[in-house]
């Protein structure tokens, strides 16, 4: 009896398997810097183990399975296969085997999940929990409304556990959504652009509270650190001083500009690794902006894509409030990648739902 596989599943399981041996061998090719977190994840020189905080819990969770006492290319050997099983869940769309820019999009991405997630790292377990909103979205047993109140909630959690900015991709989207409903001439960009006031406006509220913006306890803390730094080339730098309410103002819209429309990166012309990724994001933000255009005119017919771009195009918004450099924006995404790869075939998904 012949074993018979779809064109699209076996350029799926080859490209895996290919990044597999990638993501073995990383550990003997890449820079130390790669490995920063990886260190503090491994070795908790400072004994940051916890229960709450994405260091603390990350270093717990390595602790618990083990991870932290095996060899790099080990670890690699159990995790890639799988963050790899759990896209093969999620599903292969057909033509996947086709050389498009779509794929070819992807295809770099499980190369850099390959390179970013190989090795102990915090994006790993939020890969993990990203792909559990997927499988809500999904799973037919749960009600539209219900997979919103369940996934708002383990947003939430997550953030109040692991990564704070998590806790207000609801707040954020929510108020996308609300906006998504007012009649505006190019609704798309208005719709992404009150999302980025909603940032400004939580970012100042936070700042009468406490004192200090959402950009000063984060991006700008990380950054004045770094500045005399020869890893220091792809840092986020606000224009002005984000220590006052329309320097905040700025530095958000410089934020957001920056990793998801990062033309002011082609200055680094000679960082081939910065330059590809600035094409990446801007390829990848086209399509997703065009297809999130798309489910909103149709916002019945592609709810659950509609609900994954709002939580989507919510994370892009607040990496322009937190994320400090190009390095850490492409790994961030990376670690959200099942969201991206749902949203990028969200048509063939749609007819699984259906």
């Amino acid at each position: 009896m012949k074993l018979l596989i779809k064109k699209s599943t076996a350029a799926f399981l080859l490209i895996a398997s290919a990044n597999l041996v990638v993501a073995v061998l990383a550990f003997f090719v890449l820079p130390p810097k790669f490995f920063y977190d990886t260190a503090i994840i491994i070795y908790d020189k400072y004994n940051e183990i916890g229960y709450f905080g994405s260091y603390p819990l990350t270093i717990l969770f390595y602790k618990i399975i083990g991870f932290r006492y095996l060899p790099f290319p080990i670890i690699a050997l159990i995790q890639f296969p799988i963050l790899m099983y759990i896209l093969y869940k999620i599903g292969i769309p057909e033509n996947f085997e086709k050389v498009n820019i779509k794929n070819l999009l992807v295809y770099l991405s499980i190369f850099m999940i390959a390179i970013f997630i190989s090795m102990p790292s915090k994006e790993f377990i939020t890969y993990l929990f990203i792909a559990i909103l997927i499988f809500l979205c999904k799973n037919e047993r749960f009600s539209y409304r219900k997979t919103i109140i369940l996934s708002t909630l383990l947003l939430i959690v997550f953030g109040a556990l692991y990564r704070p900015y998590f806790a207000l991709i609801p707040v954020v989207g929510g108020g996308m959504y609300l906006v998504s409903f007012i009649n505006f001439k190019n609704k798309t960009i208005t719709t992404i652009f009150y999302g980025v006031l909603i940032a400004v406006f939580l970012s100042l509220s936070y700042g009468v509270l406490k004192g200090k913006y959402f950009s000063e306890i984060s991006r700008e803390v990380v950054n004045s650190t770094r500045l005399a730094s020869s890893d220091a080339n792809s840092i986020i730098t606000s224009p002005v001083k984000t220590d006052n309410w329309y320097g905040e103002i700025i530095g958000i819209f410089y934020g957001f500009f920056t990793v998801n429309l990062p033309l002011n990166g082609f200055k680094h012309i000679l960082s081939p690794q910065i330059i590809i990724f600035i094409i990446w994001q801007l390829l990848l933000f086209y399509i997703l902006l065009v297809r999130f255009s798309k489910c909103l005119k149709e916002r019945k017919k592609y709810r659950y894509e509609l609900l994954i771009m709002f939580i989507l195009f919510s994370f892009f918004i607040l990496q322009g409030v937190f994320e400090p450099d190009l390095g850490s924006a492409i790994r961030h995404k990376i670690g959200i990648f099942p969201l991206i790869y749902f949203a990028l075939y969200y048509e063939h998904f749609r007819k699984e739902l259906q």
